[in-house]
């Protein structure tokens, strides 16, 4: 492993363990369909994946997705490996499929924590987004199973125009349910989410009253919450001079502290830009996430484009790549952020 180790490791990987799923939700990234994929990552290559990445120290946490990574028939045997080769596993589910047998062989396996998808308050509002009717109620008797069987869980939700009126009253469901955490994703428009974006545009001045009054509300909150793929949140909690919760970092880790996998091997900075910077096929996901093109000008803030370039927030924030992505270019400015640096540089105006 000689000329690795000059980058600091990413915290998290988040690996698409399959593209196979039985929802067919709106919003999907993967455009996750009913069997998995050609191409998939076989046993062994995904054996050999685990291994490598457990070479990495301090070892990054792991979270198992997909897709719905229940589908995968090896999913709780790789579980199990990484949590034997010292790395902190975790599994993210739809919850749909959650038996008490099931849920014993999760924790059997060393799975640290579970994240499940609940997307509104109420199961109309749920099962639309979902695409399936009845996953809301089992989901919420899935999250029961992982109560009785002691298996930490966390709620993720992502926000849309559907639903970002309804982000309290999810947060306080989650509460009810058990959850020791909320995660909310600020919706990225790639797979399916595009129709999204395009059926409902929500203003940058919208979503940002929104995450101001999520910011507001957090200190108060009885669990633990965390806004992904929004990562202005900082800037905001910044501005009004609340305190981060004890999981905030830089809000765009892509490159910085996290890394994706995608069930054919594509090496990505996240997994809602669809950027390839190699495959773990013919490259060590060392070698990727240390030397590729693509993520060393995510870590070099002269390649960045107008507003966050400029930003003074820059070291905190670092604005959505994904969404800069789908705007025109991965390094310009996040199009969802109303904020105005201080300062404008006139050589680098691109928005």
């Amino acid at each position: 492993m000689d000329g690795f180790g000059k980058i600091a490791p990413p915290r998290l990987v988040a690996w698409e363990t399959t593209a196979a799923c039985n929802l067919a939700c709106r919003h999907c990234r993967a455009e996750a369909v009913s069997e998995p994929l050609p191409g998939q990552l076989e046993p062994e290559e995904s054996q050999n994946l685990l291994r490598q990445l457990a070479l990495w120290e301090p070892k990054p946490m792991v979270i198992l997705s997909g897709g719905e990574p229940l589908m995968r028939p090896d999913i709780l045997d790789l579980a199990y490996l990484g949590t034997s080769l010292g790395m902190r596993m975790l599994l993210s589910t739809n919850g749909t499929m959650m038996t008490p047998s099931l849920a014993k062989e999760i924790k059997a396996s060393g799975v640290a924590r579970l994240s499940v998808s609940l997307d509104g308050p109420t199961a109309k509002e749920h099962d639309s987004f979902r695409g399936l009717a009845g996953s809301f109620d089992s989901l919420v008797q899935g999250v029961g199973i992982m109560r009785a069987e002691r298996l930490p869980f966390q709620i993720n939700t992502t926000i849309t125009a559907y639903n970002i009126s309804q982000i309290p009253a999810i947060t306080s469901l989650a509460e009810e349910l058990g959850a020791i955490a909320h995660h909310v994703f600020l919706l990225v428009p790639v797979g399916r989410a595009l129709n999204l974006a395009s059926e409902s545009s929500v203003r940058p001045e919208d979503y940002e009253e929104a995450l101001v009054d999520l910011k507001t509300r957090e200190p108060f909150l009885k669990l633990d919450f965390k806004a992904t793929c929004a990562p202005q949140y900082n800037r905001i909690g910044r501005q009004l001079g609340i305190k981060g919760s004890r999981h905030s970092g830089r809000g765009c880790l892509g490159g910085q502290g996290f890394m994706f996998v995608s069930h054919a091997g594509e090496v990505r900075a996240c997994g809602y830009l669809p950027l390839a910077a190699g495959n773990v096929r013919q490259e060590h996901p060392m070698a990727v996430y240390e030397n590729s093109a693509l993520f060393k000008s995510l870590r070099n803030r002269e390649e960045y484009l107008g507003r966050c370039r400029d930003c003074e927030y820059w070291s905190i924030c670092g604005g959505c790549r994904a969404r800069a992505h789908s705007a025109g270019n991965f390094l310009g400015s996040e199009p969802l952020c109303p904020h105005e640096p201080k300062k404008r540089s006139d050589n680098f105006a691109c928005k």
